[in-house]
């Protein structure tokens, strides 16, 4: 056995975790999970995209501005 630790990013993370917790107890009918829209029980999967797109959205904005503020300033 050869105890090689190389990184990895394998395995679930907490998002993950959460979404297979989350559609689990909406199929079953467990507590007010039950109740929710599928929007919310999915978000765990999705909100990491929703993040990194609105980062990006910003930074983009906030290039605009420069652009603009550099052009008038000139």
């Amino acid at each position: 056995m050869s105890n090689n630790k190389e990184a990895s990013s394998g395995g679930i993370g907490v998002c993950g975790l959460l979404g297979v917790l989350f559609v689990a107890l909406k199929l079953l009918g467990i507590t007010a999970v039950a109740e929710w829209s599928w929007w919310w029980v999915t978000c765990p999967f999705w909100i990491g995209i929703a993040l990194v797109l609105v980062i990006l959205l910003g930074v983009g904005i906030a290039v605009t501005i420069a652009a603009a503020w550099d052009k008038l300033t000139k």
